[in-house]
């Protein structure tokens, strides 16, 4: 019989994600904080001595989603930090790659959301609504990166993600940073918003 492929991942944590069945138990945030700090957004096509990470872009992500919706459970904050938490393995892939690799991308991305969900705490699929509210968090943080970082004029970046209202970003800029720097940001974020439910 022929071998089967391996499917599973070793963390740093030692613990062993399998990326076909993924259970909340080989989830830590630690290996989360990890991974999404030294994984580029853009495909590492944007300005700087440092990528600009996931980890870095999910915490842009949850303080817009708090200065949009202020009054909002802790809970779908912490969604927001953590939507984008499957990436620590499968990597970032631009929408166009997505697209190309079909509706696989989209079954492992939902699995491993499930079980990062169950494992903070939260329900396994988020409401719709809540999704769309991250979802217009992470635009703006789209529209703002694309202006800032990644090269996009302000017209390009307004007809693919709409402008923002300038109350929203005022004082939120994009930063570059050492990977350990924001690993332990996003570490620290994660720990306050558990605290907090």
């Amino acid at each position: 019989m022929p071998k089967q492929p391996r499917a599973w991942q070793r963390m740093l944590s030692g613990r062993r994600l399998d990326l076909l069945d993924p259970t909340p138990v080989d989830i830590e945030i630690e290996d989360i904080a990890h991974g999404l700090a030294f994984v580029a957004r853009w495909n590492g096509q944007t300005r700087g001595d440092h990528a600009y990470s996931v980890a870095e872009h999910s915490l842009l992500v949850e303080a817009l989603y708090s200065r949009l919706w202020p009054d909002a459970p802790v809970k779908w904050r912490l969604a927001a930090l953590l939507h984008d938490a499957p990436e620590y393995v499968i990597g970032d892939m631009i929408s166009p790659v997505k697209a190309a690799v079909g509706p696989d991308y989209g079954a492992l991305d939902d699995r491993l959301t499930a079980a990062i969900h169950i494992r903070f705490g939260l329900p396994a699929a988020i409401p719709v609504s809540v999704k769309k509210q991250i979802k217009r968090a992470d635009k703006i943080s789209a529209w703002m990166e694309s202006t800032q970082i990644a090269g996009f004029s302000e017209a390009e970046a307004n007809r693919f993600f709409g402008r923002p209202a300038p109350s929203l970003i005022d004082g939120l800029d994009i930063q570059l940073r050492p990977a350990p720097m924001v690993r332990a940001e996003f570490t620290a974020r994660h720990a306050s918003l558990m605290d907090k439910l």
